[in-house]
């Protein structure tokens, strides 16, 4: 099957399944579709079970700080067909509050967690999320637009001693997980 026939057959079946998808350009290999934050696990569960998109590329957020909202974008990819769907939402910024979808993608926890403590976003149910990416932070969330880099460095840092106390990340992880840190990476441990 061509490119655009495999591509039509996908918007047709997404379209015939989420009547709230709304297409947006496409290019060559790569489909765009906006739907309502409650549609989210939904149809990335039926692109993954039902058409093959078993791979989860990327999620990632853009704060739209004028309009009020957050947009989440989760990047798939089917590597039969060759084509990545890109799936978007918005998310009220005021009360940031998603489903979390880890359970169709294990490495969605690690994604979820980020834009937790970058951008505020709550993710229900989610694992895990008082495990920071960020060592020591007790600072608003730093991705958010209206975040002054600046004023917080100066505020925070300027007669701060050293980090001789500050959590390994890793350890926390290994603790919760189970999982060795590899033997490469022992030489980067404090």
């Amino acid at each position: 099957m061509m490119m655009e026939e495999i591509k039509t057959t996908i918007i047709d079946r997404i379209k015939l399944h989420f009547s709230d998808a709304v297409e947006k350009e496409f290019s060559y290999n790569r489909l765009d579709f906006s739907v309502k934050k409650e549609t989210v696990p939904s149809i990335l569960f039926y692109l993954k079970e039902e058409m093959g998109f078993k791979h989860l590329s990327h999620i990632s957020c853009v704060d739209w700080l004028e309009e009020g909202e957050f947009e989440m974008i989760f990047i798939l990819w089917s590597p039969e067909e060759k084509i990545k769907v890109f799936i978007h939402t918005r998310v009220d910024r005021s009360n940031p509050v998603m489903d979390n979808i880890d359970m169709i993608w294990r490495q969605a926890n690690t994604y979820e967690r980020e834009m937790k403590e970058m951008y505020g976003i709550q993710f229900t149910g989610l694992e895990a999320p008082e495990e920071f990416l960020l060592e020591d932070w007790n600072g608003p969330p730093p991705m958010r637009r209206d975040f002054d880099t600046e004023a917080y460095a100066a505020k925070t840092y300027w007669e701060r001693p050293g980090r001789e106390d500050a959590l390994d990340v890793r350890e926390t992880v290994e603790k919760r997980t189970g999982e060795v840190l590899p033997e490469f990476a022992k030489k980067y441990k404090r």
